[in-house]
């Protein structure tokens, strides 16, 4: 399931954690990674069980309103297209997501609030709106509904990137890719199938990567830094930013190690990277950098690269 790009950020994290920390155990490190791997798929699992917790608050509202001594023509006879939807029941009656989130002690119950801050967001929403008003009645529309919900509602919600923070701090950064996951496999489902769900790694050669990025980033991390001294003025170490260093070490790690990963390609997602974890300066350093000491370990033979489609210009 996880993307190259994300599995090079939990290395880095993993990474600056541990030289930071002063701690070289490759063992302990190592399982750190491969849980933090593991806590993006608890994720998928945890925010496709959400649709769920939402119909539970629409249901709650309807019996409130069912039960009122007064109650509206509306409350009366309410709309029911989105408790009914089918796409929510097919969630719903998935033994892997249930399953899975009951041995995980995974639930939306402890954050009922922010599920009906959710739901009245949704509910308040023009697609919603469109969607309960429409006299259409297909599986294809719950889909649309809830693909909806997801990339309207929680792609781009502080809230919910701080209660994922809170909850675990694995989840950080990984919302947006695991709810293009989703999405994509949402749009892809048909009512007569069950959904597929991934597994943690792509391919299975991903974890092998993961693991040797790492190892080799630790192993050669004085190494590496110390190529810097060549193409630094007044060398300084404690100087630099140290997320500027630990992504050049994984950049020359990278290249050197995996002879089918284009040099253009390490160096184009290290820069990506410092965008996000580094100094607004970082990524002219980085790119830099990684240009110059990986041009010259070309030069002296100490980088090979061989294979099919080493020209990409991304994985």
């Amino acid at each position: 399931m996880i993307s190259r790009r994300l599995i090079r950020i939990k290395v880095f994290k993993v990474l600056f954690s541990r030289i930071n920390s002063g701690s070289d155990s490759f063992l302990a490190a190592e399982k750190e990674l491969i849980l933090s791997c593991d806590k993006s798929l608890e994720l998928y699992y945890f925010l496709l069980s959400l649709p769920a917790a939402l119909k539970n608050v629409a249901e709650q509202k309807i019996d409130a309103g069912l039960k009122k001594f007064h109650p509206t023509p509306q409350e009366i006879d309410p709309n029911r297209k989105f408790v009914n939807n089918r796409l929510i029941a097919l969630l719903e009656d998935d033994t892997d997501i249930t399953g899975f989130c009951s041995k995980r002690g995974l639930s939306w119950r402890e954050y009922d609030s922010f599920v009906k801050k959710i739901y009245s967001s949704v509910i308040s929403k023009e697609y919603f709106s469109n969607y309960m008003e429409s006299s259409e009645s297909s599986f294809e529309e719950d889909m649309k509904l809830i693909t909806s919900i997801f990339e309207e509602e929680l792609e781009e919600s502080d809230e919910l990137y701080t209660l994922l923070e809170d909850a675990n701090l694995y989840w950080t950064d990984d919302l947006a890719f695991i709810i293009n996951v989703i999405t994509k496999r949402l749009h892809s489902l048909k009512e007569s199938s069950a959904l597929e769900h991934p597994s943690v790694f792509l391919k299975s050669e991903d974890k092998d990567y993961a693991i040797r990025l790492l190892n080799v980033s630790m192993i050669r991390y004085a190494e590496y830094t110390g190529l810097m001294s060549k193409y630094v003025l007044n060398w300084e170490t404690d100087r630099l930013a140290a997320t500027d260093l630990a992504l050049i070490v994984m950049g020359i790690a990278e290249a050197v190690t995996f002879p089918n990963i284009p040099i253009k390609v390490t160096i184009n997602e290290y820069v990506e990277l410092s965008k996000f974890y580094s100094t607004p300066n970082s990524k002219v350093f980085v790119n830099g950098m990684l240009d110059k000491i990986l041009l010259a370990l070309k030069n002296e033979g100490q980088i090979e690269k061989s294979g099919r489609g080493l020209v990409g210009s991304s994985e």
